[in-house]
């Protein structure tokens, strides 16, 4: 993960947030971002869906740049 840029950072942050208040959604009924941000929960909500779409698009990338290489060693003649 340490090969993450700014950008896909937020993004995972803002996927986080945003599973946390489906989460509260789902069990309790409270909308947390509609609480904080009130009329502008929209915007967040969009914001948040943005950031999956990118997720869900670079993904596979996400897991080429965060998976450790294995070592290469000379191989040995037999």
């Amino acid at each position: 993960m340490k090969n993450l840029s700014l950008f896909d950072w937020i993004c995972v942050v803002l996927l986080i947030i945003g599973g946390i208040n489906w989460g509260l959604i789902g069990f309790f009924g409270f909308d947390l971002v509609a609480f904080i941000f009130g009329g502008a929960s929209r915007v967040i909500y969009a914001i948040v869906g943005l950031a999956a779409l990118y997720v869900a698009v670079i993904s596979p990338a996400f897991m080429r740049r965060t998976q450790p290489r294995p070592h290469r060693t000379a191989q040995q003649p037999v």
